[in-house]
């Protein structure tokens, strides 16, 4: 894809995020509406969207084992990375660990990689396979090794804290969303068109909403740049080598390992590393909020790998896109 194509795909994907930033800074739109429209997103439009997709479809062609298998070792080996840097640097606590685990591996799916796949490709069926493995695997060691650096009677013994880890990753409205689609799939249940085309309906809200939330709460941060976190200048190195790490490493290491060591080739290895490139999710400053690490630099590596990613999607878009 060359890049006045690639310029040109994402030209709705920054009139959404253009457009809350735009109104956020005018204070047209209140930047604390953005929980409001993430919430209706993340909760409702989104979970929609991957229903009525994943019911939908070729089961056997969305599920691309060599490409899973391939994201799953270049994601297990970025991990790896993390954990012995962050060991390195004198970092022992399991939930500090964790949580640069997550800033450096996971990827925002609902909020980003949903909307520019939507945008770009017409649809955003690869991401299911990748997101079900992020929920279900990485998503519940980063919360077991939180739960297990909780301390306190409250938090339990080890076996209580696995069991609430388990069913906090496996109850959120996107897992559900998707093994109901696939459940319903398998069985060959007959889903009403009136319920297909509700969700429908609703799904194709998912996008525009989901990257407007988003521009609405960086033009917030925007309008208070000193006490809100958003300092470029005051960014520190492991703040820098993080989101150098999530942006740019992660990506070129799931494009040499899916492509040279599993042989994924074409569309696929141009889904797997534009995934790669997605932000940190935003769900690391609830998890650091929840646990009580890490606040200010979860939230500080948030707000910045979504705007060096949201730079960078062009140069990606016409690197790696057939």
């Amino acid at each position: 894809m060359g890049g006045a194509a690639a310029l040109e795909k994402l030209v709705p994907v920054l009139l959404a995020f253009g457009g809350g930033v735009l109104l956020a800074r005018r204070k047209i739109v209140p930047a604390e509406a953005s929980k409001v429209f993430s919430d209706y997103a993340f909760l409702f439009a989104v979970p929609c969207y991957l229903f009525g997709n994943i019911y939908a479809s070729d089961l056997a062609a969305l599920f691309n084992w060599r490409a899973i298998g391939g994201y799953a070792a270049a994601a297990a080996l970025a991990v790896a990375v993390v954990v012995a840097a962050a060991v390195a640097h004198g970092l022992r606590e399991p939930r500090a660990v964790a949580l640069r685990v997550m800033a450096g591996v996971q990827v925002n799916t609902a909020y980003f990689a949903v909307p520019v796949f939507i945008t770009v490709f017409g649809t955003a069926a690869p991401i299911f396979p990748i997101l079900l493995f992020q929920v279900c695997v990485l998503s519940l060691i980063v919360i077991a090794l939180m739960e297990l650096g909780r301390a306190g009677p409250a938090a339990g013994g080890p076996g209580r804290r696995l069991t609430r880890a388990v069913g906090a990753s496996l109850a959120t409205p996107l897992v559900l969303a998707c093994n109901a689609g696939i459940l319903l799939n398998l069985l060959s249940v007959r889903v009403p068109a009136v319920v297909l085309d509700g969700a429908a309906f609703v799904g194709d809200s998912a996008s525009p909403v989901a990257l407007f939330a988003l521009g609405l709460h960086l033009g917030g941060l925007g309008l208070d740049l000193g006490g809100l976190g958003l300092d470029l200048r005051g960014t520190t190195r492991e703040e820098l080598a993080l989101i150098g790490f999530k942006c740019l490493a992660f990506p070129l290491l799931t494009w040499a390992v899916c492509g040279m060591l599993f042989g994924v080739r074409g569309e696929w290895l141009a889904y797997l590393v534009l995934i790669a490139a997605m932000p940190t999710p935003q769900n690391l400053f609830i998890f650091a909020q929840r646990y009580d690490v890490g606040v200010d630099l979860s939230a500080s590596i948030v707000i910045k790998s979504s705007l060096v990613s949201l730079l960078l999607l062009p140069l990606w878009l016409q690197t790696v896109a057939p």
